[in-house]
């Protein structure tokens, strides 16, 4: 994992994580106007209309700067082709922040979300010096607890029924990882 601090992007094996760009809007719009994606994801609203993906988009650079969090476009390494989104909070006052994502459907499978994730942690850990990344996810999801698995994470505990979506209520459950590297 190469990390460009200039750039703001970091490079893995097969991917380019990047800031979002107005232009990707059109492509952000396309693969969250689904509501596979839309029921496993918290704040996520569907439809998703270009005017959704225009306001996303236009406080990244600023939050990124202001180290309050950073929203990275998962892209195709050679080819540039957004599979989807993860983003990191920073919460300065506790050395930690939450890592989260989606991928659009037709890229699921593929290990992207893992990849990811991996190059997020090592820039929570060594880039910001966090102490703890955690995540959650609705137990609905049990292919999103998979990849906090594969990444190391430890299930910490489930919130039940927190969250109302849908007209129901969801369980979230939490997973988390300590950074053993700055201890």
């Amino acid at each position: 994992m190469i990390y460009d601090n200039l750039n703001k992007t970091i490079t893995t094996k097969r991917l380019v994580l990047r800031l979002f760009q107005k232009s990707d809007a059109v492509a952000v719009t396309k693969l969250c106007n689904n509501y596979n994606i839309y029921k496993n994801t918290l704040y996520l609203p569907y439809p998703y209309s270009i005017e959704d993906a225009l306001s996303w988009i236009e406080h990244h650079l600023d939050n990124f700067n202001a180290n309050k969090s950073y929203e990275f476009a998962i892209t195709d390494k050679e080819s540039g082709e957004l599979y989807g989104a993860i983003a990191l909070s920073n919460n300065q006052k506790f050395n930690n922040g939450e890592i989260a994502y989606w991928i659009g459907e037709k890229f699921w499978g593929n290990g992207y979300a893992t990849e990811a994730a991996q190059a997020i942690f090592h820039f929570a850990f060594e880039e910001k010096q966090y102490h703890k990344v955690f995540a959650r996810y609705f137990n609905s999801n049990p292919a999103s607890g998979r990849v906090m698995q594969k990444l190391g994470l430890k299930k910490e505990g489930i919130l039940i029924d927190h969250v109302r979506k849908e007209n129901r209520f969801e369980d979230l459950v939490y997973y988390g990882i300590i950074n053993s590297v700055g201890l």
